[in-house]
């Protein structure tokens, strides 16, 4: 054999181990697009019904938002309408009631008196060198 064949040989050689890295190479990217492939479908097939459920449940929230800003509407509407009538009631009766109770306790007072011996002032009592008002005396019983 010359230099020629034998180098004819090696290149032969190199080229065939070279080809077959690449088939392996390429078999095993086969493989993983095929992965890949099943992996999206998948992933499709699950994220439907998921994005589904989503936005029902979005759908649901904004009905009850849309719920809750009514009757928070409602709720302002009476707290107005509350106020209104306790300004127009103040303003009507207030001064009504409040002569009414003061009449009330003058009459109480009057009846009150009228019963009790008609003494002078009350007298005063001295504890401890000080003079304490009849008011303050805590009754003995």
């Amino acid at each position: 054999m010359t230099g020629g064949e034998v180098a004819g040989i090696l290149v032969a050689v190199f080229w065939a181990i070279l080809v077959s890295f690449l088939a392996v190479v390429l078999v095993r990217l086969a493989q993983t697009l095929k992965a890949a492939t099943r992996l999206v479908a998948d992933v499709t097939e699950q994220a439907v019904p998921l994005l589904a459920d989503a936005s029902a449940t979005v759908r649901s929230a904004q009905t009850q938002l849309d719920r809750v800003d009514a009757i928070a509407t409602d709720v302002q509407e009476v707290t107005s309408n509350a106020s209104a009538l306790s300004t127009t009631v103040a303003s009507t009766f207030g001064g009504s009631l409040v002569k009414v109770a003061a009449f009330g306790y003058g009459v109480r007072q009057a009846l009150g008196r009228r019963g009790a011996p008609a003494a002078g002032p009350a007298p005063r009592r001295t504890v401890a060198g000080r003079t304490v008002p009849a008011a303050r005396r805590r009754k003995k019983g």
